[in-house]
């Protein structure tokens, strides 16, 4: 129903910022609730940010509150992650996720991920 394809990660020094995006494929992008998350080997994914479908709520996890925001444009079928003031520990591969909107699921949809390299 929904495909994601991740861009912008790369290399940046601490403090620095990027900016992902998460362009999807499809015609009901509007209505899927979409999430951010990362992870790194050996440890579970974890909760990154996620998104109403109308973009009107965000809701962060502890360790990104105050330094990333996510943002949507549904004309563009495309999420973004700011990320500011880079640190080490968010070092990882991120992915971006979608579900239906109002669905308690987990993501069933997920892009295949970017790597954000934060060196000290």
């Amino acid at each position: 129903q929904v495909q994601l394809v991740e861009s912008g990660g790369g290399l940046v020094q601490a403090g620095g910022s990027l900016r992902l995006s998460c362009a999807a494929s499809g015609r009901t992008f509007s209505s899927y609730d979409m999430g951010w998350f990362r992870q790194v080997p050996g440890k579970e994914r974890e909760f990154v940010a996620r998104i109403s479908a109308t973009g009107g709520s965000t809701y962060y996890a502890d360790s990104v509150k105050g330094r990333f925001t996510m943002s949507r444009d549904n004309a563009k079928n495309t999420v973004y992650l700011q990320m500011n003031s880079l640190k080490p520990e968010d070092t990882a591969v991120y992915f971006c996720a979608a579900k239906s909107s109002g669905s308690y699921s987990t993501y069933p949809y997920w892009g295949q991920g970017t790597q954000v390299t934060v060196s000290s």
